[in-house]
C-alpha cells in the first residue's frame, strides 16, 4: 500500500462519500400513492472505511445502494464522492463507476455462463478502454481476490467454479479497475456458512492492503459485527441508528436495532418477536415509523411519549457522533 493510501486510511480525516438529504421515490401502482424506498438519508463512508448497512429485507437498503452508485437518480437530496457532488450525465457516471463498484448478492446471476473468467474481469477494462497489459491487470485481480496462480482459472467457466470461487470472480471484476469504493450488496447470503468468513476476511485483508472502502449491504448484524467500522440501521427508508459497530452492537438503543440483535445465538437473551410486517413504503404512518411494531411502546414503558411516537415526525441522523438514534423514547430517558 503507497504512502498516501496509509495515510488516508489511517487519519479518515474526510468522506470518501457522502449524501445528503437523500430521497428516492417511485410512482405508485394503479393509482396508489408513491412509494418512499429512500425517505431521507445522511450518510457518510470515509476513505479506508467499511460501513454496514442493515436492516429486513424492503427496508430500502439495496435502493440506497444502488442511488449512490448513480444506478437510481435520486427523487431529490445529494451525493458527493471525494468532494465532488455526482453527475448524472453518461460520461460522467462511466468514470464514477470505474472509482465506485458494484459486487451484487448471487455471483451466478453476475456472471455471464459463456465467458470464462478472463473475459469475465476483462470486461471491466475494455468497456474503460484500458491501454495498459489486460492480461497482467486480470492477473492481478485475480491474485488479489484470493484465486492462485490467477492463470489456472482463465479459461474456466462459471459452472466449473465453486460458489466462493464465483463471488471472489466477481470481485477481481470489481478490483481490476482498482476502485477506491466498493458496494456490496449481501455478498456473503448466498453462500455456505463455511465460506463466508474467507469472503469476510477477504473484504478487510482488501481494506487494510489497498485501502478500499466499502459499503456492505446486509440484513445480518452478525456480519457487521465482523467486518464493519460503523454501522447505520435502516427501517422504512431512514436510517434509525447510526455509529461504530461497538457501541451500536454492544450498546443498541433504537428498539429497531434491540430486535434485530436479539435473534443472534450470542445475545444469551430471548429473541424480540416484531409484530406484522414492515408497512408500505407509499403508506409511511407519522410519527415514529417503527411504532406500530415497537416493544417498547406496546410493553407501556414509552407511554410518557406513546403521543409522540404516533404524531411527531424524527429528524434525519447525520451520522456524525460515535452513536446517533432517531427514537423519542430513547431522547426521553437520556434527558431525564
Amino acid at each position: 500500500m503507497s504512502t498516501e493510501t496509509a495515510e488516508r486510511t489511517e487519519t479518515k480525516a474526510a468522506s470518501l462519500l457522502s449524501a445528503r438529504g437523500l430521497h428516492v421515490t417511485f410512482p405508485g401502482r394503479r393509482g396508489a400513492p408513491p412509494a418512499r424506498a429512500v425517505d431521507g438519508v445522511d450518510l457518510d463512508i470515509g476513505a479506508g472505511e467499511i460501513v454496514a448497512l442493515v436492516g429486513e429485507s424492503g427496508c430500502g437498503k439495496t435502493t440506497l445502494a444502488r442511488s449512490l452508485l448513480g444506478l437510481v437518480r435520486p427523487t431529490s437530496g445529494s451525493v458527493a464522492f471525494d468532494g465532488r457532488p455526482l453527475s448524472y450525465s453518461a460520461g460522467a457516471l462511466k468514470a464514477y463507476r470505474k472509482r465506485a463498484q458494484l459486487v451484487l448478492q448471487d455471483p451466478s446471476g453476475s456472471l455471464n455462463p459463456r465467458h470464462t473468467v478472463y473475459d469475465a474481469v476483462a470486461e471491466g477494462l475494455r468497456i474503460h478502454g484500458f491501454a495498459g497489459d489486460e492480461r497482467e491487470a486480470v492477473a492481478g485481480a485475480l491474485a488479489r481476490a484470493g484465486l492462485r496462480p490467477p492463470e489456472r482459472f482463465f479459461l474456466r467457466y462459471p459452472h466449473e467454479l465453486s460458489g466462493g470461487q464465483r463471488q471472489r470472480v466477481v470481485i477481481a471484476g470489481a478490483l481490476v479497475l482498482e476502485p477506491e469504493l466498493i458496494v456490496a450488496d449481501e455478498p456473503v447470503a448466498s453462500l455456505d456458512a463455511s465460506v463466508r468468513g474467507e469472503i469476510l476476511a477477504l473484504l478487510l485483508r482488501l481494506r487494510d492492503e489497498l485501502g478500499l472502502s466499502a459499503l456492505v449491504v446486509t440484513h445480518d448484524l452478525g456480519l457487521a459485527w465482523n467486518i464493519a467500522d460503523r454501522v447505520a440501521v435502516m427501517y422504512l427508508g431512514r436510517v434509525v441508528e447510526t455509529g461504530t459497530v461497538e457501541s451500536v452492537l454492544t450498546r443498541p438503543r433504537h428498539p429497531y436495532t434491540r430486535a434485530l440483535l436479539s435473534v443472534l445465538p450470542e445475545s444469551g437473551g430471548a429473541p424480540v418477536v416484531l409484530t406484522g410486517e414492515p408497512p408500505d413504503p407509499s403508506r409511511v404512518p407519522s410519527g415514529c415509523r417503527f411504532h406500530a411494531r415497537c416493544q417498547i411502546l406496546a410493553s407501556g414503558e414509552a407511554a410518557a411519549v406513546a403521543d409522540r411516537c404516533r404524531g411527531e415526525n424524527l429528524p434525519v441522523l447525520g451520522g456524525g457522533g460515535e452513536q446517533e438514534v432517531a427514537c423519542h423514547w430513547v431522547a426521553r430517558e437520556a434527558s431525564v
